[in-house]
């Protein structure tokens, strides 16, 4: 049975440096950089830093420092669920917005499934969603790049046949 949400919304700016200030709507605030391969690093408002790892299915692998580990599951429409109990929603992408659109005109059946992140993953599941991340990078799949919204296109991450937009988060 899938579990009920907090969603919380946020859209990202492009800074200058080309990072990204991802504000959300709680009130939170993130900077984001883009690191080697399908990785962000973040710190936030709050003394909070860490990485976001998309692994490969659709997973993401959030560290926060020192030790903590979320995974999230990007269901499309710029929609991510995470372990924590909340859906993250990207105001600021295309399939986000047609999200948020979908649902405002009460036709919310037509957004696909919510569907459950893994509350927990071994060391060899991470590594084989990781081979599978890098197979479908390298063969051109629409689950490529290495950024959470931490861009102002989120071109490289669309997958157009689904309405994913690889929010990352």
């Amino acid at each position: 049975m899938t579990r009920q949400y907090r969603e919380i919304a946020f859209r990202d700016e492009l800074l200058a440096d080309g990072s990204v200030r991802r504000a959300y709507a709680d009130g939170r605030n993130e900077w984001r950089h883009r690191a080697p391969g399908p990785v962000v690093t973040w710190r936030d408002d709050r003394g909070r830093s860490g990485v976001d790892e998309q692994l490969g299915g659709r997973i993401i692998k959030r560290r926060i420092d020192p030790d903590t580990v979320l995974y999230g599951r990007d269901i499309g429409y710029g929609r991510t669920t995470w372990t924590d109990g909340t859906m993250t929603v990207n105001q600021t992408s295309l399939g986000g917005r047609a999200g948020l659109i979908i649902a405002g005109i009460g036709a919310a059946g037509l957004l696909p499934a919510i569907v459950d992140p893994p509350l927990a993953l071994t060391s060899e599941e991470e590594e084989a969603l990781r081979q599978q991340q890098a197979q479908q990078a390298s063969s051109g799949g629409g689950d490529t790049g290495g950024g959470s919204g931490d861009t102002s296109s989120d071109d490289d991450w669309v997958d157009a046949n689904d309405g994913a937009d690889g929010d990352f988060g």
